[in-house]
Formats: structure tokens, sequence, C-alpha cells
């Protein structure tokens, strides 16, 4: 199948221009998406565009990702309802190479293939533009009813708190980009998330009015979960592509934990594998749901994509003994890094370690930690059977502690009920 019929039936196509279908199929395609430098990391949402630009590559097609470093600096509205606050240059020139660093690891940029992928910035062709120039060479191509019927501008403008004249004239600085690329690097085809859809059209509608040109595009659906949640959010926030923000145990995890519903749409979105072998999967799955096949496939492509084999190994590794029900699956078997790949997130609490050496009791150091506001509290979730340490459950209150409970000679781990973790660190 060519390009458009394969992201059509993975559900990464939500619009499209007429004739986009047959400039792909007709010769090679520059086509670029547009990545907002707002942190120095991209998270999972980003992940479905960085996909979507290596789906071109595979079809033949040179991507191009464009980081809007002078763009960032606007912030665009769509999809938001108030105005983002403003980047300094600083954090601007740190968010780029980060991007730029992760965009790096997914896209073949050998320059030995015709098709390499290339990174620009658009501070390139806007450093130089002055404003005059700007509202004389741009804006008058442009009319302000056609902005304004744009659904990013429509709704800030009815909505309360409005919008400024920058976040206003980010849809033109956006489709300047692509006027740029169109008539110096020959680039026709622009892609990105659904909600860029209005931006893309006032480039392919510059291109037209002064160029002459015609240029494409096509969008894909913003990712949503089953139960309205939104996408790419964990209980700790943002679930990011840097190991350093989420520990590619935490980001498995996410996957792993997808609902029924989710992983069927996910792993079609997210992963490589083929039609043949997708269909055959999800008829298992639905087999046998408590399995779990959808989710453990899915989670295990995508982060072997963005962590590497050897991090999945480790994320598989650390989620068998933690939740596996076997003996020999206690916590005393973590290392030192599993354990706080697992406890990620989690609250912490120094304790002092003499006191272990003192026979210091279980009640004692709950409420000492302030994992319980006091030793009556303890005391009765303990008889209650509330409570389990390094995976044991507890129900002696006086129960007396040694250094040899410590893992990794310096943790213990708390649970509280079924959900709540608590990780203490004995100094």
């Amino acid at each position: 199948m060519n390009l458009v019929e394969e992201i059509k039936w993975r559900g990464m196509l939500q619009d499209i221009m007429p004739g986009t279908e047959d400039q792909l199929n007709k010769e090679m395609t520059l086509g670029y998406i547009g990545f907002d430098p707002t942190a120095d990391s991209l998270h999972i949402g980003s992940m479905v565009q960085i996909l979507l630009l290596l789906h071109l590559q595979k079809a033949g097609h040179k991507p191009i990702a464009l980081v809007g470093g002078a763009t960032g600096m606007i912030g665009d509205p769509s999809g938001k309802s108030d105005e983002r606050n403003l980047l300094s240059d600083e954090d601007l020139i740190r968010n780029q190479a980060g991007i730029q660093r992760q965009l790096e690891k997914y896209i073949d940029f050998s320059e030995s293939i015709p098709n390499a992928a290339e990174i620009l910035n658009n501070m390139t062709w806007f450093r130089d533009m002055d404003f005059i120039r700007f509202l004389r060479d741009i804006g008058k191509h442009i009319t302000v009813n056609y902005m304004m019927a744009k659904d990013s501008v429509r709704k800030r403008i009815e909505g309360e708190t409005g919008i400024s004249y920058t976040e206003f004239a980010y849809q033109l600085m956006q489709g300047y980009d692509y006027y740029w690329l169109y008539t110096n690097r020959n680039v026709k085809l622009q892609c990105g998330g659904s909600d860029q859809w209005g931006n893309i059209l006032t480039g392919t509608e510059l291109i037209r009015r002064k160029a002459g040109g015609e240029a494409f595009a096509f969008t894909c659906p913003l990712i949503t979960k089953a139960d309205g949640g939104k996408f790419g959010k964990s209980e700790k926030g943002n679930v990011w592509l840097d190991p350093e923000k989420t520990s590619p145990y935490q980001f498995y995890q996410f996957w792993l934990n997808a609902t029924d519903a989710d992983a069927e749409k996910w792993i079609r979105i997210f992963t490589f594998l083929g039609k043949e072998e997708v269909e055959s999967l999800t008829d298992d799955h639905l087999k046998n749901t408590e399995s779990r096949i959808l989710q453990k496939k899915l989670a295990a492509e995508i982060t072997g994509l963005v962590h590497g084999k050897e991090e999945l190994e480790s994320a598989i590794s650390t989620s068998g003994k933690l939740f596996s029900n076997s003996a020999e699956a206690s916590f005393s078997s973590f290392t030192e890094p599993e354990l706080l790949s697992a406890m990620e997130g989690v609250p912490q609490f120094n304790w002092n370690r003499d006191k272990l050496n003192a026979g210091t009791d279980l009640v004692t150091m709950l409420a000492e930690t302030g994992i319980f506001p006091s030793k009556g509290d303890a005391r009765k979730m303990v008889l209650g059977g509330g409570v389990s340490l390094n995976r044991e459950k507890v129900t002696d209150p006086v129960k007396l502690l040694s250094t040899d409970q410590l893992i990794a000679g310096k943790y213990l781990v708390v649970q509280k009920g079924k959900k709540n973790y608590y990780l203490v660190i004995a100094e």
C-alpha cells in the first residue's frame, strides 16, 4: 500500500488536501513537520509527528523536521485557552538543542541516502526579517477575514481571555515557513496534528497567492484516551522521551497500563507492525483479554524504539519483579537502579539508619517518617492488614526493624493500602 493508504489504516489521517496522494505517488516529495521548542524534551504526543516523518522516509520521501526557533518565541494559540508564556533566548537555545538531539535518534540523516532527513530552524529566515517587510511581503497577501475564520483564532476571540496580536500573527509566521521552504527548498508537503490544519492552509494559500504555486498537506487526528483523559499524561505528569524526565521503566508502564480500547488503537499508531500482525494480535487479545497481549506488545515496541533494547529488557525485568506474586520476586532481588526506577515519583523519606540498629519498631518508623500522621493511625492500619514492608504484609505493630531488611543496603519500601507506595532511605 502507498503512504496515504498506510497512515489511513493506522488511524493517522484526519484531513488531506486534494491532490496530495497523487503528488506522493508521483515523485520523491520533501515534506516537513514543525516542532515548537517549548521544552528541552519532546513528549509522547510529539511521537506521532516523529512517526509520520519516519513513515514519509520509509515511503521514499525526504522528511524535514522544522524546529520553530522564531515561532517558539511567539506561541501557537491552537488548542490553547490562554496566552502562552514567552520563553527567554537561553531557554529557546537549550530547548532547540534538546529537541534536535532527540529527533536525530529516530530519523535517518545519513547523507549517503537520497532522502536523508534534515533539521532546519525557522530562525534562519526570520532573523533578518523586519516588521515593515513582514507586513509588506507577507501580511498583505492574507486577509484578516481569512485569519479570523480559523478555529484556533475564533475560539480565542470568543473566549474570555481574547487573543493578542502576537499570537494572532502566529499563523502568518507559520504560513511564511511553508512559503520559504517551498520557494527555497522545493518543499511541497506539510504535515501536523489536526489542530494545525488552519495554520497549514494559510501556508498553502500564501504559496498560491504569492508564488502562484501548488502545495499539499495532511494532518493526523489528535490522540485521545478512551476514558476522555488527556493522552500523554500519567499520574506523575507528562510522559517524556527524555529518560531523565521519564525513566524507561515508567515509560514502559504507561503503555502497559493502556485500556484494551486504547491499546487496540495505539498499537497501529505507535508501532511499525504490519496490518496482518496487528489484526492477529488483536484477535488473540480478544480471546483472552486478561493476558494483555496488545498492551505488552505495544509497550515493548515503542519502548524499544525510544529507549533501545537494553533499557526495554531492564523495564520488562523490573516490571516482572515488581508485579510478580512469586516468592523469588521479592524486593530483595532488586538492584538499586531497578528499585529507584520502579519507585520514581513516589514520596521519599529520609530516616536515621542508627535507629534500625537500635531495633526500632515498625509503627515508630511509620510515624517518624510522616507516612502516617501518628503512631495510633499507623498501628490501626497495621492491625487491619493495610501495611506491607518490602512487599510482605505486616500485621504486628511492634515488629522490630533491622538493617537486614534494607534493599540494596539502603532502602525500605512501604505500601499503604493497594496503591500508595513510599520509599524510606536509611542514611
